[in-house]
């Protein structure tokens, strides 16, 4: 005699399936008797409040505020001249650490005590470690570079 073909896991599946069906259509039913009754339908119209949540009261027309089109700016705001400072690219430090066999060096700035490298092809002076100096600052590969470096 030959084994039946429906095995456990087969039955289980089918059974769940059937399930599903049977829930899906007790909520169709569910949904057709409540709005047949003339239950919860829900918001009607959805209106934006100044803050920007949704309501369902409309707003009030006296707190209307009217903008004109043309004061709406969408790029940025043109600057005058005379908002820009004037910054003094000369800065003044103290070389902390220079080694004249390789070409290098360190300068900490007496303003933010920040460290910046200095490389011997941006001397105007010969420099040695805790001369202090005066220099300007330029974008290098690895960050600000101390440039045009002079002895004061």
């Amino acid at each position: 005699m030959a084994k039946s073909q429906q095995t456990f896991n087969k039955s289980e599946k089918e059974k769940k399936r059937l399930k599903k069906r049977e829930d899906k259509r007790k909520k169709m039913e569910a949904r057709k008797l409540d709005k047949e009754t003339g239950g919860n339908e829900g918001i009607q119209f959805a209106y934006v409040d100044y803050n920007g949540n949704l309501t369902d009261t409309p707003p009030d027309p006296s707190l209307k505020i009217k903008v004109d089109a043309e004061s709406i700016e969408v790029s940025i705001p043109k600057r005058d001249d005379s908002d820009i400072e004037e910054i003094d690219p000369v800065r003044k430090g103290k070389v902390s650490f220079f080694d004249n066999s390789k070409g290098f060096g360190f300068i900490i700035d007496a303003e933010n005590q920040e460290k910046y490298f200095c490389h011997v092809s941006g001397l105007i002076d010969d420099i040695q470690e805790n001369d202090k100096v005066s220099f300007e600052l330029e974008k290098g590969m690895k960050g600000l570079n101390a440039v045009k470096v002079t002895l004061i």
